[in-house]
């Protein structure tokens, strides 16, 4: 049974103030990724012949053309963190909605997973040297933007507080440089995620609606897992305590692993179609909107091909395929934070009229969590 518990929200309006993204190292393009990523000399014979059987059609379906790390090549040293790259979309952000970051008094913090204590938001509160806030840490993968930008927008909406920052980050490249890998144990379904897989960060400033001009409104957020009865279709096999570090790398359990497109599309696909378009009618039913005033839709999936495919099930609702905005070709996907970044750039790059709204949508694999978020511009 599908529960339909959201009721639109209401309360003070909450406003975008300010955003920021960062992106390390320069453009790689598709040609030097496996010398970024590095060659995988000791994988099985028959990895090695798949991957250079499947390397130009992978780059023709998620239609990536640059990436970003966050390591040196020739070094093989990794130049920033989770930590630092978030402090750096964030410092834009706050300069971006002028906000001084003692003024900050809630930061909610979104990465797809994470293994480190203390937590990464308070990590970051040090960093931009913020005394006192609140904080909370999410890991939910592609989710977990969405269900930070909803836990602060909603805190702010109902009065306990009064300006949050918003930051999501990714370093997925940790997870597939060749050195990461016990090689002569990995798998087709753990090496495909390198080629769309990119490192970045984006931040938001939100606060109580201050009257300075036109601006983003945060008109609603939702989130759902719809996975109960579903296989998870991405992860690791690191068990729910923690593993010697030698015994996990012996056995391989720290490799990310996604299903492959037949066994993805059987969860994904369902009768009246995608657990994706379900998932926005019942987010649209939470919030009705005027669909031919959708300026931007941001689609937060991995590949080119998806995308087109989920927005011929999203024309029956109305919305246009120019509508479609996305930046992954020119950065590939930086998982979370392309929710916020997008975002980031369509504030600085891109010319909002009165009236206009940015609709995006997300459905994560490894449990199908989704997410999803309505701003229009006032």
């Amino acid at each position: 049974m599908i529960h339909q518990r959201q009721q639109p929200q209401a309360g003070i309006a909450v406003k975008i103030l300010g955003t920021g993204s960062f992106l390390p190292g320069k453009p790689v393009p598709a040609a030097a990724l496996d010398y970024y990523l590095g060659e995988l000399t000791d994988a099985p014979e028959k990895i090695v012949k798949w991957l250079r059987r499947i390397k130009g059609l992978m780059h023709e379906l998620v239609g990536v053309e640059y990436y970003h790390f966050a390591f040196d090549p020739e070094t093989r040293k990794f130049t920033e963190d989770n930590v630092t790259l978030s402090v750096k979309a964030a410092m834009e952000a706050l300069r971006d909605a002028g906000v001084e970051a003692d003024n900050i008094d809630l930061i909610v913090y979104g990465s797809a997973h994470q293994d480190q204590m203390p937590t990464a938001s308070v990590r970051i509160q040090e960093a931009l040297g913020i005394e006192q806030c609140a904080e909370f840490s999410i890991h939910a993968n592609c989710t977990s933007a969405y269900k930070a930008l909803l836990i602060a927008s909603d805190l702010i909406r109902n009065g306990r507080y009064k300006k949050a920052l918003v930051i999501s980050s990714g370093i997925s490249s940790s997870e597939t440089i060749a050195e990461y890998y016990n090689q002569p144990l990995v798998k087709k379904e753990e090496l495909f995620l390198r080629y769309f897989l990119s490192d970045g960060a984006s931040a938001v400033v939100l606060g109580e609606n201050d009257e300075r001009g036109a601006g983003l409104m945060v008109d609603y957020t939702y989130v759902e897992s719809i996975g109960g009865k579903k296989p998870s279709a991405m992860g690791n096999r690191r068990p729910a305590y923690y593993l010697n570090p030698k015994t996990e790398y012996e056995l391989g359990y720290h490799h990310l692993a996604q299903m492959f497109r037949e066994e993805l599309s059987a969860n994904f696909h369902e009768e009246n179609g995608s657990v994706f378009l379900k998932g926005l009618k019942r987010m649209l039913m939470n919030h009705p909107v005027d669909v031919s005033k959708i300026r931007f839709f941001q689609v937060n999936f991995p590949s080119k091909h998806i995308s087109e495919l989920i927005l011929d099930e999203c024309s029956a609702l109305g919305i246009k395929r120019e509508t479609l905005y996305t930046k992954m070709a020119s950065m590939g996907y930086i998982g979370p934070p392309m929710a916020l970044l997008c975002l980031d750039r369509i504030r600085k790059e891109e010319k909002l009229n009165e009236g206009d709204i940015i609709l995006s949508f997300v459905t994560e694999v490894s449990k199908f969590m989704q997410g999803g978020y309505l701003f229009s511009y006032k």
